[in-house]
Protein backbone atom coordinates (compact mmCIF):
# COMPACT_ATOMS: atom_id res chain seq x y z
CA UNK A 1 0.00 0.00 0.00
CA UNK A 2 1.33 3.51 -0.54
CA UNK A 3 1.79 5.30 2.11
CA UNK A 4 3.49 8.61 0.45
CA UNK A 5 3.41 10.22 -2.36
CA UNK A 6 5.67 12.75 -3.63
CA UNK A 7 5.00 15.15 -5.90
CA UNK A 8 7.69 17.49 -7.75
CA UNK A 9 6.94 20.46 -10.05
CA UNK A 10 9.27 20.89 -13.06
CA UNK A 11 10.09 23.23 -15.51
CA UNK A 12 13.01 22.98 -18.02
CA UNK A 13 15.15 20.69 -15.30
CA UNK A 14 16.66 18.37 -18.21
CA UNK A 15 20.15 19.14 -16.67
CA UNK A 16 19.34 18.08 -13.11
CA UNK A 17 16.40 16.26 -12.92
CA UNK A 18 17.58 12.75 -13.61
CA UNK A 19 19.59 13.10 -10.23
CA UNK A 20 17.02 14.11 -8.49
CA UNK A 21 14.71 11.61 -9.23
CA UNK A 22 17.24 8.88 -8.72
CA UNK A 23 17.87 9.69 -5.50
CA UNK A 24 14.20 9.03 -5.05
CA UNK A 25 14.80 5.29 -5.95
CA UNK A 26 15.25 4.25 -2.43
CA UNK A 27 11.75 6.09 -1.13
CA UNK A 28 10.31 3.79 -4.36
CA UNK A 29 11.68 1.35 -3.78
CA UNK A 30 9.98 1.10 -0.06
CA UNK A 31 6.45 1.74 -1.85
CA UNK A 32 6.62 5.84 -2.34
CA UNK A 33 4.82 7.09 -4.94
CA UNK A 34 6.60 9.56 -7.40
CA UNK A 35 4.74 12.50 -9.49
CA UNK A 36 6.20 14.38 -11.61
CA UNK A 37 4.35 17.16 -13.26
CA UNK A 38 5.65 19.44 -15.91
CA UNK A 39 4.79 22.64 -16.57
CA UNK A 40 5.45 22.63 -20.34
CA UNK A 41 9.12 22.25 -20.07
CA UNK A 42 10.65 22.44 -24.13
CA UNK A 43 13.49 20.73 -23.28
CA UNK A 44 14.12 16.92 -22.41
CA UNK A 45 13.10 16.65 -18.65
CA UNK A 46 9.84 14.97 -19.63
CA UNK A 47 11.43 12.34 -21.26
CA UNK A 48 14.85 11.79 -18.96
CA UNK A 49 11.80 11.44 -16.17
CA UNK A 50 9.56 9.18 -17.48
CA UNK A 51 11.72 5.78 -16.40
CA UNK A 52 12.24 7.11 -12.72
CA UNK A 53 8.77 8.32 -12.18
CA UNK A 54 5.36 6.42 -11.58
CA UNK A 55 3.62 8.92 -13.60
CA UNK A 56 4.41 12.30 -15.20
CA UNK A 57 1.53 14.55 -15.79
CA UNK A 58 1.13 17.91 -17.75
CA UNK A 59 -0.38 20.51 -15.66
CA UNK A 60 -1.26 24.06 -16.02
CA UNK A 61 2.31 26.10 -15.77
CA UNK A 62 2.96 27.66 -12.15
CA UNK A 63 4.37 26.14 -9.24
CA UNK A 64 1.37 26.11 -7.41
CA UNK A 65 -0.90 24.73 -10.05
CA UNK A 66 0.75 21.99 -10.87
CA UNK A 67 1.54 20.62 -7.30
CA UNK A 68 -1.98 21.29 -6.84
CA UNK A 69 -2.16 18.83 -10.32
CA UNK A 70 0.29 16.16 -8.49
CA UNK A 71 -1.91 16.04 -5.66
CA UNK A 72 -5.22 15.77 -7.20
CA UNK A 73 -3.75 12.48 -8.62
CA UNK A 74 -1.64 11.44 -5.84
CA UNK A 75 -3.08 7.75 -4.64
CA UNK A 76 -1.39 8.15 -0.50
CA UNK A 77 -2.71 9.86 2.45
CA UNK A 78 0.63 11.96 3.17
CA UNK A 79 1.62 14.07 0.88
CA UNK A 80 5.34 15.61 -0.02
CA UNK A 81 6.20 18.69 -2.00
CA UNK A 82 9.81 18.57 -3.29
CA UNK A 83 11.45 21.38 -5.61
CA UNK A 84 13.07 19.55 -8.41
CA UNK A 85 16.46 20.98 -7.48
CA UNK A 86 16.15 19.29 -3.77
CA UNK A 87 17.06 16.14 -2.03
CA UNK A 88 15.58 14.22 0.58
CA UNK A 89 17.14 12.34 3.59
CA UNK A 90 17.43 8.73 2.78
CA UNK A 91 14.83 7.78 5.73
CA UNK A 92 12.39 10.52 4.61
CA UNK A 93 9.62 8.51 4.45
CA UNK A 94 10.28 6.79 7.76
CA UNK A 95 10.61 10.30 9.56
CA UNK A 96 7.60 11.15 8.01
CA UNK A 97 5.62 8.86 9.45
CA UNK A 98 6.92 9.07 12.93
CA UNK A 99 6.47 12.89 12.97
CA UNK A 100 2.79 13.04 11.45
CA UNK A 101 2.08 9.82 13.44
CA UNK A 102 -2.04 9.49 13.59
CA UNK A 103 -3.12 12.84 13.86
CA UNK A 104 -5.41 13.46 10.85
CA UNK A 105 -4.29 17.12 10.11
CA UNK A 106 -0.40 17.18 10.88
CA UNK A 107 1.96 18.40 8.77
CA UNK A 108 5.89 19.78 8.90
CA UNK A 109 8.84 20.43 7.13
CA UNK A 110 12.70 19.70 7.25
CA UNK A 111 15.40 21.79 8.04
CA UNK A 112 16.99 22.97 4.65
CA UNK A 113 21.20 22.99 4.06
CA UNK A 114 21.84 24.99 0.50
CA UNK A 115 24.07 24.13 -1.67
CA UNK A 116 26.88 26.09 -2.96
CA UNK A 117 30.80 27.84 -3.03
CA UNK A 118 29.54 30.94 -0.69
CA UNK A 119 30.61 30.83 2.81
CA UNK A 120 27.41 32.73 3.37
CA UNK A 121 25.24 29.79 2.45
CA UNK A 122 25.29 27.73 5.99
CA UNK A 123 24.14 31.18 7.52
CA UNK A 124 21.42 31.36 5.39
CA UNK A 125 19.97 28.38 5.92
CA UNK A 126 21.02 28.54 9.22
CA UNK A 127 18.31 31.87 9.69
CA UNK A 128 15.93 29.84 7.49
CA UNK A 129 15.69 27.28 9.77
CA UNK A 130 15.42 29.61 12.99
CA UNK A 131 12.89 31.74 11.52
CA UNK A 132 10.86 28.70 10.57
CA UNK A 133 11.09 27.03 13.67
CA UNK A 134 9.51 30.55 15.30
CA UNK A 135 7.16 31.51 13.31
CA UNK A 136 5.99 27.99 12.19
CA UNK A 137 5.21 29.20 8.34
CA UNK A 138 7.49 27.15 5.92
CA UNK A 139 9.33 27.55 2.46
CA UNK A 140 9.11 25.01 -0.15
CA UNK A 141 12.72 24.76 0.00
CA UNK A 142 12.19 22.89 3.43
CA UNK A 143 10.15 19.98 1.33
CA UNK A 144 6.65 20.41 3.48
CA UNK A 145 4.93 17.30 4.27
CA UNK A 146 1.03 16.51 4.99
CA UNK A 147 -1.64 14.61 5.40
CA UNK A 148 -4.14 14.68 2.31
CA UNK A 149 -6.75 15.56 4.80
CA UNK A 150 -4.66 18.64 6.07
CA UNK A 151 -3.98 19.70 2.64
CA UNK A 152 -7.66 19.47 1.40
CA UNK A 153 -8.59 21.61 4.34
CA UNK A 154 -6.36 24.01 4.04
CA UNK A 155 -7.57 24.12 0.55
CA UNK A 156 -4.21 22.76 -1.14
CA UNK A 157 -1.71 25.58 -2.48
CA UNK A 158 -3.38 29.14 -3.45
CA UNK A 159 -3.81 29.91 -7.04
CA UNK A 160 -0.57 32.44 -7.40
CA UNK A 161 2.53 32.94 -8.88
CA UNK A 162 4.44 33.19 -5.90
CA UNK A 163 4.47 33.01 -1.97
CA UNK A 164 2.06 29.78 -2.22
CA UNK A 165 4.22 27.88 0.16
CA UNK A 166 3.94 31.15 3.02
CA UNK A 167 0.26 31.17 2.15
CA UNK A 168 -0.50 27.14 2.50
CA UNK A 169 2.01 27.33 5.76
CA UNK A 170 -0.20 29.95 7.17
CA UNK A 171 -3.63 28.42 6.28
CA UNK A 172 -1.98 24.56 7.83
CA UNK A 173 -1.07 26.64 10.95
CA UNK A 174 -4.19 27.05 11.69
CA UNK A 175 -5.27 23.59 11.93
CA UNK A 176 -2.22 22.13 14.05
CA UNK A 177 1.65 23.67 15.00
CA UNK A 178 4.20 22.31 12.47
CA UNK A 179 6.42 19.26 12.91
CA UNK A 180 9.86 21.09 12.62
CA UNK A 181 12.60 18.21 11.65
CA UNK A 182 15.75 18.75 12.10
CA UNK A 183 17.05 16.62 9.59
CA UNK A 184 18.00 18.50 6.68
CA UNK A 185 17.00 18.29 2.79
CA UNK A 186 20.26 19.82 0.86
CA UNK A 187 18.63 22.80 -2.15
CA UNK A 188 20.76 23.93 -4.80
CA UNK A 189 22.19 27.66 -4.22
CA UNK A 190 22.00 28.77 -7.40
CA UNK A 191 19.86 31.71 -7.19
CA UNK A 192 21.64 32.95 -4.31
CA UNK A 193 25.06 32.87 -5.74
CA UNK A 194 23.72 34.25 -9.09
CA UNK A 195 22.03 37.25 -8.01
CA UNK A 196 24.39 37.40 -4.89
CA UNK A 197 23.38 36.35 -1.24
CA UNK A 198 23.26 39.36 0.16
CA UNK A 199 21.09 41.06 -2.38
CA UNK A 200 18.72 37.74 -2.35
CA UNK A 201 18.48 38.17 1.31
CA UNK A 202 17.23 42.24 0.82
CA UNK A 203 14.61 41.00 -2.09
CA UNK A 204 13.21 37.99 0.01
CA UNK A 205 12.41 39.79 2.94
CA UNK A 206 11.54 42.89 1.14
CA UNK A 207 8.74 40.20 -1.06
CA UNK A 208 7.75 38.58 2.22
CA UNK A 209 7.27 42.15 4.09
CA UNK A 210 5.13 43.48 1.34
CA UNK A 211 3.06 40.44 1.18
CA UNK A 212 2.28 40.44 4.93
CA UNK A 213 1.22 43.77 4.45
CA UNK A 214 -1.00 43.10 1.88
CA UNK A 215 0.63 43.35 -1.43
CA UNK A 216 -0.90 41.24 -4.09
CA UNK A 217 1.37 37.86 -4.95
CA UNK A 218 0.71 38.67 -9.01
CA UNK A 219 2.31 42.29 -8.52
CA UNK A 220 5.31 40.65 -6.49
CA UNK A 221 5.83 37.46 -8.85
CA UNK A 222 8.26 40.12 -11.43
CA UNK A 223 10.29 41.51 -8.77
CA UNK A 224 11.44 37.72 -8.35
CA UNK A 225 11.76 36.96 -11.84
Amino acid sequence: MTSLSIVVPVLDEAEGIVATLASLAPLRARGAELIVVDGGSRDATVARAQALADRVIEGPRGRARQMNAGAAVARAPTLLFLHADTRLPEDADRLIASALGAAPLAWGRFDVAIEGHSRMLPVVAAMMNARSRLSGIATGDQAMFMTRAAFEAAGGFPDQPLMEDIELSARLKRLSAPVCLRERVLTSGRRWEQRGVWPTIVLMWRLRLLYALGVRADRLAPWYR
